[in-house]
């Protein structure tokens, strides 16, 4: 059987954490940020774990990581 190949998109975007779950960046933080609140940007910046319900699909497409 050949290796499976990792999604590059998906390994740029996600990555392990130490038990085991993803871990990602939050979206809305790209542009049009002068209507957001100081504390709405703020809290934009910490990372978050992806929801259960992709992780099956997530870790089909990131096979080693």
């Amino acid at each position: 059987m050949p290796k499976m190949k990792t999604s590059r998109a998906a390994a740029k975007r996600f990555k392990l954490t130490g038990t085991g779950k993803l871990k990602r960046a939050k979206a809305y933080k790209r542009h049009i940020l002068t209507k957001k609140s100081t504390k709405t940007k703020r809290n934009l910046r910490q990372a978050a774990i992806t929801d259960a319900t992709n992780v099956k699909n997530m870790k089909k497409i990131l096979p080693y990581i």
